[in-house]
């Protein structure tokens, strides 16, 4: 499986991998329209958070991850501006058509994320698998926690 081009590791914390190219910008185009007219693809939600810098809000589709009764979302490309501003802001809102839930964000620490990382390479590495620098469904808990500093992970909660 190829790298990505940039040199940080997964196990850098401060790790992130730029979309690219046209394949990358279309898939983020394709499944934001189908969320935001009500159609999820094994979870997608358009995760919209307040820019950290900007005040703006900003909006991102994002794979919404059930596992034992909580929520999570998974940063596979690291620290993203959405993770950024997810960490700045701590609350956000998650929609799906006209359905919009105000959540809560709380970051996960890296010795926690494993067995949600397990379950999001389950379920969306084929998708994600050229972020993830070879990780699969296969790997040792081990290989994923070597991984997690890299990989941020935000437990979701209705907001009160």
């Amino acid at each position: 499986m190829s790298r990505p081009s940039n040199e940080q590791t997964p196990v850098d914390p401060s790790r992130y991998i730029a979309p690219g190219g046209r394949m990358d910008a279309w898939s983020a185009t394709a499944v934001r329209w189908l969320t935001d007219h009500g159609i999820s693809l094994m979870g997608s939600r358009v995760l919209t958070v307040r820019g950290r810098t900007s005040g703006e809000p900003r909006s991102n589709p994002v794979n919404l991850l059930e596992l034992d009764g909580e929520r999570y979302l998974v940063a596979p490309r690291g620290n993203t501006q959405w993770v950024r501003n997810a960490r700045a802001a701590g609350t956000g809102q998650l929609r799906l058509g006209k359905r919009v839930e105000q959540v809560e964000l709380v970051e996960l620490p890296a010795g926690d994320r494993v067995p949600v990382l397990r379950v999001y390479l389950d379920k969306w590495g084929w998708e994600v698998g050229r972020f993830v620098e070879g990780l699969s469904k296969k790997s040792s808990d081990d290989e994923i926690a070597a991984v997690a500093p890299g990989m941020p992970v935000f437990r979701v909660r209705a907001a009160a």
